[in-house]
């Protein structure tokens, strides 16, 4: 079974985000962009439910700084974003943060190593056309190493 976690910072300490915006409105020129966030999404499996749950604020996140849920729509709400794309490594490129993870439950288990996909959520809020959006995607998808999952 595969168990999925989505992983956010909390309101004021997504930097990331922030900064995404910034460049989208500066160096891009995207007028309308009114908000950026940006969501870890976690995909493990090869363990189990408690194992899993175990993992949420071991290895995924931290609760002093992050929201989780098992849904995106929990952490965005439904509906309300322009749009909400993902990226994820290229088959066969090194992720280090799967591979990160993967050790940690590892360790943590004590078993057998479980396997872990990764991806980032990015949801663009405003008036956004569609060559917005899609420079936007054109600014945080490397082709070489990622792609739209």
């Amino acid at each position: 079974m595969v168990f999925r976690v989505y992983v956010e910072k909390k309101p004021g300490l997504a930097n990331e985000a922030a900064a995404l915006k910034s460049d989208a409105k500066t160096l891009l020129g995207i007028k309308g962009l009114e908000e950026v966030r940006i969501l870890n999404r976690y995909d493990a499996e090869n363990i189990d439910a408690e194992l899993f749950d175990d993992c949420i604020y071991k290895v995924f996140a931290e609760p002093q700084l992050d929201n989780t849920s098992e849904s995106q729509y929990k952490l965005l709400g439904a509906g309300e974003a322009a749009c909400v794309f993902a990226v994820e490594a290229l088959p066969g490129q090194f992720d280090q943060r799967a591979d990160s993870a993967e050790q940690c439950i590892q360790i943590l288990s004590q078993g057998e190593r479980p396997t872990v996909k990764f991806a980032r959520v990015y949801a663009l809020y405003g008036d956004l056309s569609e060559a917005d959006i899609n420079a936007v995607k054109g600014y945080v998808i490397n082709p070489v190493e990622t792609r739209e999952a």
